[in-house]
């Protein structure tokens, strides 16, 4: 029986749109908002999406140390995090938790 092979995952391969890029990143939220490695590695997929090499200079950062920052093991400062964010044409949010009722 020939072994069949397949190319590794990546989301950034299916982030075509902004469309895909903010359902993506709002389920990122929901699912771990709260491990910022998780969300950070998910900015990262992102970056690749839209161009990492650009994305970088657009920011100011080397391609390498914002590819380390937007990694699993990496750590964004707020800073990096808002002016990515600004970059890819997205805007940074906060709302109420509704699970948390308002009071």
């Amino acid at each position: 029986m020939e072994k069949v092979t397949y190319a590794p995952y990546d989301t950034a391969d299916y982030l075509e749109s902004e469309e895909d890029i903010a359902a993506y990143l709002d389920a990122v939220m929901e699912e771990g908002g709260d491990d910022p490695a998780y969300v950070a590695h998910a900015l990262g997929a992102v970056a690749r999406a839209r161009n990492m090499t650009a994305l970088a200079q657009e920011v100011g950062m080397s391609r390498v140390g914002l590819s380390k920052a937007l990694s699993a093991e990496g750590n964004p400062t707020l800073a990096t995090v808002l002016k990515v964010a600004k970059a890819l044409g997205l805007k940074v949010l906060f709302e109420p938790d509704a699970a948390k009722g308002t009071g």
